[in-house]
């Protein structure tokens, strides 16, 4: 996907340091995903998006605590799920790891919190934020993917 391609690492080839980079796998430099992420901070905190929230863990801008609230005339309204989202070097040009970190029974969320989400695996773009994650995964809550099925025992009783 040409979204997913950080602009800076083509722009530089013949340097060494890109060379080094790409090939550890890190695109892209820390002050790079540390301005990103506080951008998205800054749009989450005025979006007025209901039931979802994340935020830094302490003064650790690469991983955040997030919030989930159930969607209303679900089976899980009324209820709140933390999240854990770790961000890599490459990122936003690498998906982050999300994963629950409260207990969910739903189709898509295994017993360790990991969640079966295109948007967080193969069908990830860089256009996307951390309010699109919240949103998606609140989404999934209300609206489960039962073709691929991380917990068999939810899905066979959706």
């Amino acid at each position: 996907m040409a979204q997913n391609v950080n602009p800076t690492a083509s722009s530089s080839i013949g340097s060494s340091s890109t060379k080094d980079s790409m090939s550890s796998g890190v695109v892209g430099s820390n002050s790079q995903v540390s301005k990103r992420l506080q951008q998205e901070l800054l749009s989450l905190m005025m979006s007025n998006d209901k039931g979802i929230s994340a935020f830094p863990d302490g003064d650790m801008l690469l991983s955040w605590v997030g919030t989930v609230e159930g969607p209303l005339e679900t089976v899980y309204e009324g209820l709140k799920y933390k999240l854990r989202l770790d961000f890599p070097p490459g990122y936003p040009y690498n998906a982050p790891k999300v994963r629950f970190t409260s207990s969910c029974f739903h189709p898509n969320v295994d017993q360790y919190g990991n969640i079966c989400l295109d948007i967080l695996k193969e069908k990830w773009s860089a256009l996307y934020e951390v309010r699109t994650i919240l949103l998606s995964i609140q989404s999934l809550l209300g609206e489960p993917n039962n073709s691929s099925p991380l917990n068999i025992h939810a899905a066979g009783l959706w």
